[in-house]
């Protein structure tokens, strides 16, 4: 379970080895939570992308390669224009496998300092998922015209597609 602020709209089904990609919320105090809640920034929770996936053809360290390649994970509380903890830089591991391999990335890349700063994602047990409402998914399939999508989301996408070619399906 990512969230770096957009995740959904990356078209993470591109990729091989993903099965489903669902955006929702989690991390928060309550047990349910809609968009306009979470954008309100009084929930706790984070907007995230749920991926179910083929290890035998995506591992996870890949997932975080991309996760970590397409947003800035050194700034809290921000992703470009969005601003607030509900789009902090986070992981919800479901494994220990999962949390072991976050740290492991995070402090290669604290190391290496690839990015300039130090990483402030944070690593955190997922306890409950809230998929988002039905007008929340596919939001980029469906707004491709709007300029949150222009502006925003477009230069992502490019970004990541061309940064991580190797692992995008050849028929999209």
């Amino acid at each position: 379970m990512f969230s770096a602020g957009g995740g959904s709209a990356y078209g993470g089904k591109i990729f091989k080895g993903i099965i489903s990609v669902e955006p929702g919320y989690a991390g928060g105090l309550e047990d349910t939570a809609t968009y306009k809640q979470v954008f309100g920034g009084t929930t706790g929770h984070v907007e995230v992308i749920r991926i179910e996936f083929d290890p035998s053809r995506i591992s996870f360290r890949e997932l975080l390669t991309v996760f970590f390649g397409s947003h800035d994970p050194t700034t809290l509380n921000r992703q470009g224009g969005d601003v607030g903890a509900q789009y902090r830089s986070v992981i919800f591991y479901t494994t220990p496998a999962q949390k072991n391999e976050s740290d492991k990335f995070i402090k290669e890349l604290n190391d290496s300092n690839e990015m300039g700063e130090p990483i402030v994602t944070a690593v955190e047990p997922l306890v409950e998922f809230i998929p988002a409402e039905d007008y929340h998914k596919d939001y980029y399939a469906r707004n491709q015209e709007q300029g949150y999508c222009q502006i925003v989301i477009n230069p992502k996408l490019e970004k990541v597609q061309q940064k991580f070619e190797a692992l995008i399906k050849k028929s999209i």
